[in-house]
């Protein structure tokens, strides 16, 4: 078995290997939290030797912050595409928020690493914060790009940071309560988005 399962790391590609590592870190950091997770417990969850997992990682810090960058890249790709789509605003927000929703379902501890502060600190706390920024600034430029809307300059990045870190709280609740129909947390997204925006450009 355990021959077995030294071929089987040793035939990983090493992206895939780096793969399985972050899922696994992910998890214990939802479940356990920055602090109380191990490295040699998310070693032994990925199925590598805690010496394979410094040869990805130097540190915990690095495991997280490459978690950050992951799930932030594949977050900001789906509102990118989802807003560029050939339909009515009302439409391609329903089609962003889908794609949002979607990949935390798909990525079920993606929300924790998000949108949970791990007290870690450093540049943990400012990549969060750099990604918040990030996330605010795509935002605001759609908004301005859309013609159908007029929110006042003085209003916008404020609400802006209103619904970036609301719908980072219903991803958060909703990793909680699965049970949740994903359509029924689309629909609460968007009808505070829809809401606040058309109440804004009034």
């Amino acid at each position: 078995m355990a021959e077995a399962a030294k071929k089987t790391r040793q035939r990983l590609r090493k992206s895939d290997r780096r793969r399985l590592i972050e899922d696994a870190a992910a998890e214990l950091f939802a479940h356990n939290g920055y602090g109380a997770a191990k490295l040699a417990e998310i070693a032994a969850a990925a199925g590598v030797t805690k010496q394979l997992l410094y040869q990805h990682f130097g540190s915990k810090q690095q495991l997280y912050l490459a978690l950050l960058a992951r799930h932030r890249d594949g977050l900001l790709g789906r509102l990118a595409v989802g807003m560029a789509r050939p339909a009515s605003f009302e439409e391609r927000l329903q089609q962003t928020m889908e794609g949002w929703f979607a990949y935390f379902e798909e990525n079920p501890h993606a929300a924790a690493v998000l949108f949970r502060d791990p007290g870690a600190g450093g540049e943990v706390t400012a990549m969060l914060e750099e990604n918040h920024a990030t996330a605010r600034g795509l935002m605001i430029a759609l908004v301005r790009a859309e013609p159908d809307l007029d929110v006042r300059d003085d209003l916008l990045e404020p609400l802006m940071e209103y619904l970036r870190s609301a719908g980072g709280g219903l991803a958060l609740w909703w990793a909680d309560h699965p049970e949740v129909p994903r359509a029924v947390v689309v629909e609460a997204a968007v009808t505070v988005l829809i809401g606040g925006l058309e109440r804004a450009s009034r």
